[in-house]
């Protein structure tokens, strides 16, 4: 039986083998009106047409205190968004990614310390090529590692990021294709210089790629199925994957043609069809409840409705910062590690409840995707929210304002 009280959707999970369940955001320590005022800010950024639709979930104590979708699940068509729409998370993917590999770590099966090379014999001997025009390759000064892939400090980089002479090697070499598999992937990306040594400059990059080809190295299973059978699977994740299946083609969010601002819109990938490369560090598709399901398993410390792929200390381990003084280059992009954060295994971590232009307590930590998607877990305050959009090019304006509102709306 479904019910709603005013605008949160009240119900008893347990029939669909979920402890999540519904309650009213004032038993939750969450001030109705605040979050009310949340949903209609979204509402008049899809009348205005700057953001075709969204679904936001906000739950705290490991109860739902928001579930709500708004505006268009395609604009095109003018198809109504559902909570249950599917929607490309790009680097949302990279934390579940993380995750699979730390379960690695757990089973004995690799070392946050073992060289890249141990498993993609094509990482073994890299050579830097720095930024600074003239510059000339010369070795690594050490093999990038396990860890240095978790914490985006091995030296790769994206083609996207930046005008370098690496980033444009990355281009010419079509690091963005997804017609290689990631076997075939792997030796075009490590044939190709790194913009830092191994451990000493935070640059965001396609290390999450390689991780997920260290999966498969490892387990014999294709990413997509070790991902489905430990970790997806067991969550009840049960509409992610890397392409989307026929019978949820009608579920696809979609953004606009073209962009609201008069920039140039980002084409988003196809996510109907499988591809050959499945992107450990960008390549899910995803509903609003599995990825709820995900970040309550992390809030759970490694835990959800009885079953653990993680024990807590190494939840905790991930999600302390693992940078320390490391300097951050974030490649001119200002949403990704903010002031006063770090990085850990997977996510940016919170070190300071001021610095940043965003609200949070010590110990928050929060990821996002290319295409507007964003999400962020406070341990401190047993909360965790997300937002879904299709809107790339605005997704620095919305993952801002929605960690703003949802703050907002914190009673205690």
């Amino acid at each position: 039986m479904l019910r709603w009280p005013g605008n949160v959707m009240e119900t008893d999970m347990s029939q669909n083998g979920s402890s999540l369940s519904f309650a009213e955001p004032g038993t939750l320590g969450l001030l109705p009106d605040r979050i009310a005022r949340l949903q209609s800010v979204l509402q008049d950024e899809i009348t205005r047409e700057r953001l075709p639709g969204a679904v936001v979930m906000i739950a705290r104590h490991g109860k739902i205190a928001l579930l709500q979708s708004l505006g268009w699940q395609d604009p095109a068509t003018r198809t109504p968004m559902q909570t249950d729409s599917v929607f490309r998370i790009y680097s949302m993917t990279k934390p579940i990614t993380s995750v699979a590999i730390m379960m690695l770590y757990e089973q004995g099966r690799l070392l946050l310390t073992d060289p890249v090379g141990k498993f993609i014999p094509e990482f073994a001997k890299q050579q830097v090529l720095p930024a600074a025009e003239g510059s000339a390759l010369r070795p690594a000064s050490r093999p990038s590692t396990v860890h240095d892939m978790l914490r985006h400090t091995s030296g790769l980089s994206y083609e996207f990021l930046g005008v370098g002479p690496v980033q444009r090697q990355y281009a010419q070499a079509r690091m963005g294709t997804r017609d290689r598999s990631n076997a075939e992937f792997m030796p075009a990306l490590g044939a190709l210089p790194l913009i830092n040594d191994p451990g000493s400059v935070w640059e965001y990059s396609r290390a999450t790629d390689v991780l997920g080809r260290i999966i498969e190295v490892i387990s014999g299973q294709t990413l997509g199925g070790f991902l489905q059978q430990h970790i997806l699977k067991p969550l009840g994740m049960n509409s992610t994957g890397f392409s989307v299946p026929p019978p949820l083609h009608d579920k696809v969010a979609e953004p606009f043609a073209k962009d609201p601002d008069g920039a140039l819109q980002m084409k988003v990938f196809d996510i109907k069809h499988p591809a050959a490369f499945e992107s450990g560090g960008g390549g899910l598709a995803s509903t609003t409840m599995d990825y709820t399901r995900f970040m309550q398993f992390m809030l759970n410390r490694g835990e959800l409705d009885g079953v653990r792929l993680l024990g807590p200390q190494t939840v905790d381990y991930m999600t302390a910062d693992h940078l320390g003084t490391i300097p951050v280059n974030t490649g001119g992009s200002s949403g990704l590690v903010l002031p006063g954060y770090g990085f850990g295994l997977g996510f940016a971590v919170r070190k300071d409840a001021g610095v940043a232009p965003v609200p949070g307590s010590v110990g928050m930590y929060y990821w996002g995707g290319l295409a507007g998607t964003t999400f962020f877990i406070d341990p401190a305050l047993q909360l965790c929210a997300t937002l879904m959009i299709q809107a790339p090019n605005q997704r620095e304006y919305y993952r801002h304002l929605f960690r703003d509102m949802v703050y907002a709306a914190v009673a205690d």
